[in-house]
């Protein structure tokens, strides 16, 4: 095959479909890996595959051009991205992805804008085409808004509209969580949803304007800056620990609006990825709202978490007394003579990065012949999987996690539970209190142990601002300190038992 040949060959559409075929099937199988902590690296790099092969698909389109300026976006990317990825703490995994993500959703926000930009010229007016279905002449089926078919401005507007929301909604949700904005639910009161109805309703007025022939730039830049608005709108007034959530919808936005974005421009690849992130983010979020027993509405609506401490009744702040405390010679003692153990980690867990530390004193106890579990909250820590990220990476064994239905009932047959950090996923008044903001929500029924020992630095409460009712319960015990330092100090204590 001669070198035109060959370019050309390589060029074709039907060359370039196929590869964006096996690059959306390694996205899909990608994703599979990520199931699971032993196969979430081997997902991961299956997945980078997919997306080289992908952009080598696109950059093959006779279309593209402009090499200069696609070398010095991927330069770029890569000195901002590989830098930021390599050296982030774990504890700063959430806002990373909080960023990452929002930037995504910029990006197609931009794309929707460099699309309207060279087409809005066109845009404007009806016409129609007769299309051909096979050998026989069909009627029409692709209305056009000018020289653009319709779905191309359709989507083009929806995908401006929401990747706007999703940069402008992960911006906040990033200060948030890097405390540069406060945790604390921040809203207009009772007039948020007012506000929050007519920044879409504008937003949209504005799309239906675009789509039916407005040439306006200045109404496309209005229409994204309105959609920015309602992103800061929807997100400030969200508390702390409705912030995993958050999180996880922000994600599901970013893909649906890639994916509407990859309709636009015909590209396949871009459909499918859009398509998994959206699904995926979608259902993830069903998921962590019911492991909180809050509607996605609700969540939305804002006002959970952050809103400064709030007495529990009977049996929790000044009603309670004051909390018992040991020390860790005490606690290795009780967890020497444990038959079971249950570790409860949290972010503080992850704040103190001590999850090595946990993993020596799992290895002591089970030399000692203690059984040792890890009861995981679905919305411990600050995003989807936290607390199985880090206990991975200390290579914790996997079937020694416990997810919270199957962990509720092992703890009545558990001699000793170890809460590190874990604050709001504890508490019972989610059970007790009907007052409590977080009544309702499913918990690790720590309390049910024969007795609880709770490492934390201070009596300061969780993201939902509460106090914890678990603290004063009389076979609680709370190890004030550092949790590294406080775990590594009863794995000394024990060593010396």
């Amino acid at each position: 095959m001669n070198a035109p040949l060959a370019t050309s060959f390589l060029q074709s559409q039907n060359f370039i479909y196929v590869l964006y075929i096996v690059a959306f099937a390694l996205f899909i199988q990608g994703l599979r890996g990520l199931a699971g902590p032993t196969t979430a690296v081997r997902g991961n790099r299956i997945a980078a595959v997919g997306m080289a092969i992908a952009v080598i698909a696109t950059l093959l389109n006779r279309n593209e051009g402009n090499w200069g300026l696609i070398a010095l976006g991927v330069a770029l990317g890569a000195a901002v991205g590989v830098p930021a990825a390599r050296q982030v703490k774990m504890t700063a995994m959430p806002q990373m992805v909080a960023l990452f993500n929002g930037v995504g959703g910029g990006a197609v926000a931009l794309i929707s804008w460099v699309e309207f930009r060279h087409y809005g010229s066109t845009y404007g007016g009806h016409s129609y085409r007769l299309v051909s279905i096979g050998a026989a002449p069909a009627v029409e089926t692709s209305v056009h808004v000018g020289g653009v078919p319709a779905y191309v401005a359709i989507f083009s507007v929806f995908a401006a509209i929401i990747g706007s929301i999703s940069f402008w909604g992960s911006n906040i949700a990033f200060g948030k969580l890097q405390e540069i904005i406060p945790g604390r639910p921040i809203s207009f009161g009772a007039g948020q949803q007012v506000v929050n109805l007519v920044l879409l309703v504008l937003a949209l007025a504005a799309g239906v304007d675009l789509i039916a022939g407005a040439h306006s730039q200045l109404l496309f830049i209005g229409m994204l800056v309105v959609a920015a608005l309602l992103g800061n709108a929807v997100v400030f007034p969200i508390g702390g620990a409705d912030m995993p959530v958050v999180i996880s919808m922000l994600n599901a936005f970013t893909g649906l609006s890639a994916a509407a974005t990859g309709v636009a421009l015909n590209n396949p690849a871009l459909i499918v990825a859009g398509m998994i992130v959206g699904a995926s983010g979608s259902i993830l979020t069903n998921l962590m709202a019911v492991a909180m027993n809050r509607s996605i509405p609700a969540i939305v609506a804002g006002g959970f978490g952050g809103t400064g401490a709030v007495a529990g009744a009977e049996g929790a702040g000044e009603h309670a007394g004051t909390v018992k405390s040991t020390s860790a010679a005490d606690a290795a003692i009780q967890l020497a003579y444990a038959s079971r153990v249950m570790i409860v980690p949290g972010y503080g867990m992850a704040v103190a990065q001590a999850q090595h530390a946990v993993r020596e004193l799992t290895k002591e106890l089970e030399k000692r012949g203690v059984e040792v579990g890890f009861a995981i909250h679905p919305v411990a820590g600050r995003m989807p999987g936290h607390m199985n990220v880090l206990l991975a990476e200390a290579d914790v064994p996997y079937d020694q996690l416990e997810e919270m239905d199957e962990a509720n009932q092992e703890f009545g047959r558990t001699d000793v539970s170890l809460v590190i950090g874990a604050n709001d996923v504890t508490n019972p008044a989610a059970k007790n209190t009907p007052s409590s903001p977080i009544y309702g929500m499913p918990i690790l029924e720590v309390s049910n142990s024969h007795s609880v020992i709770v490492i934390k630095r201070s009596m300061n409460p969780g993201f939902a601002g509460i106090e914890n009712e678990l603290y004063y319960e009389p076979e609680t015990s709370m190890l004030f300190g550092d949790a590294k330092s406080a775990v590594s100090e009863i794995t000394a204590e024990l060593a010396q038992l």
